[in-house]
Formats: structure tokens, sequence, C-alpha cells
């Protein structure tokens, strides 16, 4: 396919941006963008996408542009798939022509050279006039997009763009755009500064001074260096070695949605944060107990495995910070047949691994609790689907018979696969479509069939499941 030629030369970033959908295979006789989402996905994509909190923001700064004159607001995800759309009527009805309107793809790889695609391609805000678009049927239209950035991530998660069926957009709606973006982002970054500050609080007792509390994308939270928050490592993940800003190289032990990176010890940096002592804190219990048929913990770091019945025992003690009767803990992990004796020489044994730990009377956990199925529940109560679904690594204690433990493993199992279909959005299904619950899940696989970009690798494996699903 030839991409049609100019009288005049062209702009340098647009020149780069028709070699680009020349390369892709696309051509001047593109009749509009290509539908990828219904009604129900746009649905589900809206809700899971970080942008949603903060569209009536957006669309107040745009109002005057998008709603009062002939212009047509469009707000993306980082594919260039439309989620929302804002304008006049008369615009809206010429804009669907041409599938200007939520469900439709508008990169550069679907329709060539335009506002929304090229701004994603190069990661700056972009404007294409008229005959500068590739496809003929575009050449009635003008564009302004401008990428938005996550700030915790680095990655460009949407674009805004204003379109208009005129041959030259006002100059200042560029800028326009790009300060929507960014005001977009600065939301964003409010976001993340709190959900720092709640991470910082709740973990920061765990640092023992030398530790370093690192998020899931790297970023470094606490320190013993006040200078090292903020910078970002590589992403973490369980036992990998990571560099430290000084050098040094600490692994990465989880804590719910964050990671303590613990140098060598006697290797300290830098002193206590702004020179005060980090005062002594009760012991920090990690418990690992999502799908796995070993359940372990760790006690300040130090990995301690976990025979079913005491990872039992501590998950309902974890459960009920207050404390259990030797009665209701039996109830809890045998039904009518349980005895409190059982119960009191299963904690017996308990306190040989634990000491001090488990208080009695009544039987409770006298420590700071991380527990991977409680920070599960905690981030489902708060709405981050996307957190709670790479974190749930399966069902809780799958092996477990105990009433109550199998009563938090199915409400917790249904909590999960609801969230992440109707409000995970396509990486979070698919997350979560990677657990043992999710690969047996027809609905799950046909929900990311539909929302993945046709070139995303991970369709063939969709296709895959979903085929041998449906011939079982």
């Amino acid at each position: 396919m030839v991409v049609q030629k100019q009288a005049v030369a062209a702009r340098p970033p647009i020149a780069e941006s028709w070699r680009r959908s020349r390369d892709a295979g696309v051509g001047a006789e593109v009749a509009a963008a290509p539908l990828v989402f219904d009604r129900d996905t746009v649905a589900d994509a809206r809700g899971a996408h970080p942008l949603d909190p903060h569209l009536p923001l957006l669309r107040d700064l745009l109002r005057h542009v998008a709603d009062e004159t002939e212009h047509l607001m469009v707000i993306t995800d980082e594919a260039g798939r439309a989620l929302w759309t804002q304008g006049p009527p008369a615009v809206r009805r010429e804009a669907e022509r041409i599938g200007l309107m939520e469900g439709f793809c508008w990169s550069e790889a679907a329709v060539g050279t335009n506002g929304i695609g090229t701004a994603l391609a190069t990661g700056r805000a972009e404007y294409v006039y008229a005959t500068e678009h590739v496809a003929h049927v575009l050449h009635r239209w003008s564009c302004a997009g401008a990428p938005i950035t996550d700030p915790d991530t680095g990655r460009v998660i949407g674009c805004i763009d204003v379109s208009a069926t005129v041959a030259a957009l006002h100059p200042a709606t560029v800028a326009l755009v790009a300060a929507a973006a960014r005001l977009a982002e600065s939301r964003l970054e409010v976001d993340m500064r709190r959900r720092d500050e709640r991470l910082r609080e709740r973990f920061l007792g765990q640092l023992r001074g030398a530790g370093v509390l690192v998020t899931a994308s790297g970023r470094i939270l606490a320190a013993a260096r006040e200078d090292w928050r903020g910078v970002r490592l590589a992403v973490p993940s369980e036992g990998r070695a990571l560099t430290l800003p000084d050098g040094r190289v600490a692994l990465a032990e989880p804590l719910g949605e964050v990671y303590l990176l613990r140098p060598p010890s006697g290797t300290a940096s830098g002193g206590h944060a702004a020179g005060r002592p980090v005062p002594d804190r009760r012991p920090l219990l990690t418990l690992a107990l999502l799908g796995t048929d070993q359940p372990s913990a760790r006690l300040d770091g130090v990995h301690l495995p976990l025979t079913l019945r005491h990872a039992e025992i501590l998950a309902l003690l974890a459960l009920h910070p207050e404390g259990l009767s030797g009665d209701r803990l039996s109830w809890h992990l045998y039904g009518d047949d349980g005895s409190p004796v059982t119960v009191r020489a299963e904690i017996h044994r308990l306190r040989a691994q634990l000491g001090g730990l488990v208080r009695a009377k009544p039987y409770r956990l006298d420590c700071a609790i991380d527990a991977d199925f409680l920070t599960v529940r905690r981030l489902l109560d708060e709405g981050d689907v996307a957190a709670a679904v790479r974190l749930y690594d399966g069902e809780l204690l799958p092996r477990s018979d105990a009433p109550a433990v199998r009563a938090e493993r199915d409400e917790l199992a249904v909590r999960i696969r609801r969230s992440a279909l109707d409000r995970g959005g396509a990486d979070a299904l698919w997350t979560y479509a990677q657990t043992e619950q999710g690969r047996a899940d027809l609905e799950a696989l046909e929900r990311l069939r539909d929302v993945l970009p046709q070139d995303d690798p991970r369709l063939a494996a969709v296709a895959t499941r979903r085929a041998r699903l449906l011939d079982d």
C-alpha cells in the first residue's frame, strides 16, 4: 500500500508517522477505525481505567471546547481504544461515520497518522491537520492529542484528543490537550502519594533501620537514606536480588503490595532516617497462604515452614486480631467435631516455632501481621482491583477442610473473580486467568478475547485455552 504524497514537504513528525503507517500496512483507502470493544466491554474498560475517577475534572476543563463549539473530545486507553467521547450532536454524527467514538481503535497501526495514534507513538503532544492524515476519509478532520503517563509505573496509559471537521485547529488546542494531560497526571500523582503514605504508615516500623521499602513498580518508598525516596529500582519479585543506589545488593521480600529489601547484615548505610533512631517495633509475621500446598511464614524475614494445621490456626488468628477462645477456635477448625483439648495441643506445638508471640485467654497473635489473603481482601474493599488480582496467587489454603477457612476461601475466590470480570481491565483479567481457577474460567477467557488488542501475543493462548474448554 502507498501513502499519498503531499504537495509540500511534510513536517518531520508527520513524515515519521507516515513511515510507521506504511510499515504497518495502512494506506489511504482506510474507511474507518475498527471496532474493538462492544458496549459492555467499553463499560468494563472504563471502570478499570485509572482515569475513570478523574473524568469529571477533565470534562470540565475541556467542556467549553468540546460542548460549545464544533469540537469532539476523545479519551482513549494506552492502545488508542476510545473509552469516552464528548461533543455536540452534529459532530458526533460526523464522527460515527469514521468510528471516532467509544469502542473504536485509533492507533497508527489501525488507521494511520492521526492525533491520537501519533501522540501515543511519539509520547508527546501532536497535532494532525486535514491532508496530513494517511486515510483520505480523514482529510476533513483535524485533531490534537496528548498522551497521559502513569507517575507510578512511568508507562503511557491513555490519550486526550480534541478533533473537529476543520482544515486546521486553533493553535491553542495543542496547548489545551497538553495541559489537560498534565492535569490528569497530577491527579494520578496525588492518588499515588496518598497510597504511598498509607503504605509507609503501615510498614515503616518493619524497616529496622537498614531495610528499604519498595513498591511493586520499583519505586523506593522509605529507606534509611532520605534522598533515596522516589528512586526507581528494577521491578522487584520475591527472592530477586536488587542493587541499591549505593551499590549494595538486597533480596526482595514481599509484604503485601510492597517489597522489603534487606541488605546483608552489617552493611547499613546512611544512618537512621532523618537522623532519628528507629523505635523498637513488634516482630512482623508474614503469611503466604494463597494458592500453595506448602504454606509458609516469615518472622522478621526468617523463613518458617508451616504444617497445614498451623497455617489454618494462623489464618484464623489473623482474621480475628481481637482473639478467639478455645471453643471458638475449635469450632472454626473442626466444626461440631472439635475439642478445645485438641486446640491446646496444636497451640503448644505452634509456640515452639513462634515462642511468646502466640498469647492465650483468648488465643491471639502478639505481633504485626501481613497476610497475603488479608491484603487482597483489603485491596478489593478499597477498589484497587488490579493490585488485588496481581497479589492473588490462588485460593486460600486449597487443601484445608476447616469450616471457617473454607468459608473465607470461597468468599475471596468469588470476589476476586467478579471484580476481575467487572472492573479488572485486560491486564488484571490476564493475571487472574493465570491462577488455577482462572485457567478454567470460560467467561474470563471470552472477555479477554474481546478486550485484548488484536496484535497482542496473549490472544493465541486465550484462543487455545478457550477451544480446549469448549471441546471438553
